[in-house]
C-alpha cells in the first residue's frame, strides 16, 4: 500500500522505520509538526520523524496548521492528494485530523496509541498509567475517527509495568512492539483479513496533556503514590520541587526514589514530608509515610548529577526541605 506517515516525535520513529523496511508498503510521504525551538542554546531543530525522514529520503510536509477557519488549508488537501496515499499511519502526531481529510484514503486513518483502549485515551496514556499504580499496559491500533480515540480496534499488544519503570523505558519498549503491530495491522487491512472492532463503552479513562504543574512532587503524599509520580513524568516534563535552603528557593528536577532505606545506617528513622538530610552516600527526604533517598538530581543550568554529590556542593543545611 501507498502509506502517508504522520508523527512528530522520537516515540514514533521505530514505526516510521519499519513500515519503510517493510516490502508491502511504501511510504509516500511524512507529515510531522513544524520545527521547533528547543534546548539551552534554543535552537530551531526538526521532529525526530522528520529528521528520520530525511535520512530515509522521505519528502516531508509540515504545516503550521491542518485547518484554519473551519475549512482544511488548501495547501494540506493538495498536498495529501498529490501523494494520493492507500492509508495513512498516525503515530503521536500531534495534531488532530479534520474529518476532511479523514475520507481521503481508501483506508482511512490507523492510529497507533500507547494504551490498551478505551483504558487511558488522550495524550499521556503512558504517564497515566504509571501514575495510576497500573501493573500493565499496551498499545492499540485503531481506526481514526472524529472522537477521542474512539474509534473501533483492529489489533492490541501487552506489556508488564514494572515497579521501577519510568515513561521513558516504558514508551521506548511500546515504540518499538508498537512499531510491528502496526506494521501487521495494515498487512492484515491490505489482504482484507483484518476488521476493526468497536471499543466498549464502559472501563473508559482518560489521559490528558501533561503540564510542568502535573509534574510537581507533594512530598505528603504516601511514599508510593510520590515514587509513581516521579517516574511518571521522568523523563519528560521531568519531576520536580522547590528546595527552600539559606532564605532562597530554587526548582530542582528530582530522579526516582529510592525505598526501603530504613536498615540503612545514615537514614532517619523518620522525616517531615519535604525535610531533607544528606548523609555522605545518599540524600534522604520525608515523605507522609516513610523516609526514601534521592537518586538523581538536575540543578537549575546544570546536568543530572548523583544526589549525594550535588548536595555536598549544595551546603544543605537542617533547615533545608523540598516543596
Amino acid at each position: 500500500m501507498r502509506v502517508l506517515f504522520a508523527g512528530t516525535p522520537a516515540a514514533a520513529v521505530p514505526s516510521l522505520s519499519a513500515l519503510h523496511e517493510s516490502p508491502d508498503h511504501e511510504v509516500v510521504g511524512v507529515l510531522s509538526r513544524p520545527d521547533a525551538v528547543s534546548g539551552r542554546g534554543r535552537k530551531v531543530s526538526r521532529s525526530e520523524v522528520a529528521r528520520r525522514a530525511d535520512e530515509l529520503g522521505i519528502e516531508v510536509f509540515t504545516p503550521e496548521r491542518l485547518v484554519e477557519g473551519g475549512q482544511v488549508v488548501a495547501e494540506v488537501q493538495e498536498q495529501l492528494a498529490r501523494w494520493a496515499p492507500d492509508c495513512a499511519a498516525v503515530v503521536a502526531y500531534g495534531a488532530l485530523i479534520p474529518p476532511a481529510l479523514l475520507v481521503l484514503p481508501a483506508h482511512g486513518w490507523i492510529n497507533l496509541h500507547f494504551s490498551l483502549l478505551p483504558a487511558w485515551r488522550g495524550a499521556g496514556p503512558v504517564q497515566a498509567a504509571i501514575a495510576a499504580g497500573d501493573t500493565v499496559t499496551g498499545a492499540s491500533t485503531f481506526q481514526l475517527e472524529a472522537g477521542l480515540d474512539t474509534g473501533p480496534v483492529y489489533g492490541t499488544l501487552t506489556t508488564d509495568i514494572g515497579p521501577t519503570d519510568t515513561s521513558g523505558e516504558l514508551l521506548g519498549r511500546l515504540a518499538d512492539s508498537g512499531a510491528r503491530l502496526l506494521v501487521a495491522t495494515l498487512d492484515g487491512i491490505e489482504a482484507g483479513e483484518l476488521a476493526p472492532v468497536a471499543q466498549p463503552e464502559h472501563d473508559v479513562s482518560y489521559a490528558p496533556k501533561i503540564t510542568v504543574d502535573d509534574a510537581r512532587i507533594v512530598w505528603d503524599r504516601p511514599a508510593h503514590i510520590v515514587d509513581r509520580l516521579i517516574r511518571a513524568h521522568t523523563p519528560d516534563p521531568g519531576a520536580w520541587a522547590l528546595l527552600e535552603a539559606g532564605g532562597a528557593q530554587t526548582r530542582l528536577r528530582v530522579g526516582p526514589l529510592r525505598r526501603n532505606v530504613a536498615g540503612e545506617p545514615a537514614a532517619p528513622a523518620s522525616l517531615r514530608p519535604g525535610e531533607v538530610v544528606a548523609a555522605k552516600k545518599a540524600v534522604y527526604v520525608g515523605t507522609a509515610d516513610e523516609v526514601v533517598a534521592l537518586t538523581w538530581v538536575i540543578p537549575p543550568g546544570k546536568k543530572q548529577m548523583p544526589a549525594a554529590d550535588w548536595a555536598r556542593g549544595a551546603r544543605l543545611d537542617a533547615e533545608t526541605v523540598l516543596r
